[in-house]
């Protein structure tokens, strides 16, 4: 008999995505006792230092940074209840056009090959039955979004071809994105909250175009309603205080907080089930 436990596992590049994305449906499963496993790929050493400090000005530390997010990420995962993280601390790699970009053991400059065979590790390790992470864009364009996009998605593909004679599960796939009716309402909060939008302390190179976000309503496949857990939401993200002045989700309160980022969004790109679409789980047809 199989007894392995239904699992969810999400790929995120820094402590704070996985609050902000995906912090409904890591509660919201949790909550109904399947395992949820957080990794985060980078350390998230191009945040803000104490005293709101930025990286590049005197006085960051991003050691000091990437060990303080350390600790705000466990208790995110203590708020919605994750049962296992994993940190691949890469270098946080700042964003598109920052000279971190190029700095050695930045994710941006790890070779694909290298970050897929880590997250193949966890695949045969926790054997997921869904594997959320962003889409080929990073959802917004950031280089370490983009990069645990691609290192993801070949060992998805690495472990499909190792597999294919075996037993192991092939989980479903989602990517995360957002609706372009929800990202009008979050351009029109933004501007209520005096806000300039999603790790926007400073601004990419002038060359580094961010590609247009979300994706039209009718072709998301997956609208999940996690609006019973909107506070364990905003306290996840509220538990990542350092960086408080960035997530300007948190000046809006609980309640229109809730109202916006109640429903979690995402694009199926592997599924093995059969479930029709659109769906409202992304256990749709595993249980």
């Amino acid at each position: 008999m199989n007894e392995r436990p239904l699992t969810l596992m999400a790929v995120h590049a820094h402590p704070d995505d996985e609050a902000t994305g995906t912090g409904g449906v890591l509660a919201k499963y949790a909550a109904e006792g399947i395992r949820t496993v957080l990794v985060t790929c980078t350390d998230g050493g191009c945040g803000d230092g104490p005293g709101g400090v930025k990286p590049g000005d005197p006085g960051h530390d991003p050691a000091a940074v990437a060990a303080m997010r350390r600790q705000e990420l466990k208790a995110s995962c203590e708020v919605l209840g994750i049962s296992h993280l994993e940190t691949l601390d890469y270098a946080d790699s700042g964003m598109m056009g920052w000279p971190t970009n190029d700095a050695p053991g930045s994710f941006w400059q790890t070779p694909v090959e290298q970050g897929a065979a880590r997250i193949a590790e966890l695949l045969r390790r926790y054997e997921p039955d869904v594997v959320v992470t962003y889409d080929e864009n990073g959802f917004y364009g950031h280089p370490d979004h983009i990069q645990a996009h691609r290192v993801t998605m070949a060992a998805l593909e690495s472990e499909s071809e190792s597999d294919s004679e075996s037993e192991t599960r092939t989980p479903k796939v989602y990517w995360t994105t957002a609706p372009h009716s929800m990202m009008r309402r979050f351009g029109e909060a933004m501007q209520e909250f005096g806000a300039a939008g999603p790790e926007s302390e400073q601004e990419p190179a002038e060359d580094a175009a961010l590609p247009e976000i979300g994706v039209p309503d009718d072709q998301v496949t997956t609208w999940v309603d996690t609006t019973a857990f909107g506070r364990r939401k905003f306290d996840a993200l509220a538990a990542h205080a350092s960086q408080g002045e960035n997530i300007f989700f948190l000046r809006m309160g609980l309640e229109k907080f809730t109202e916006l980022m109640g429903m979690e969004t995402f694009l199926r790109v592997r599924d093995t089930t059969g479930a029709s679409l659109p769906e409202n789980d992304l256990f749709a047809g595993l249980r």
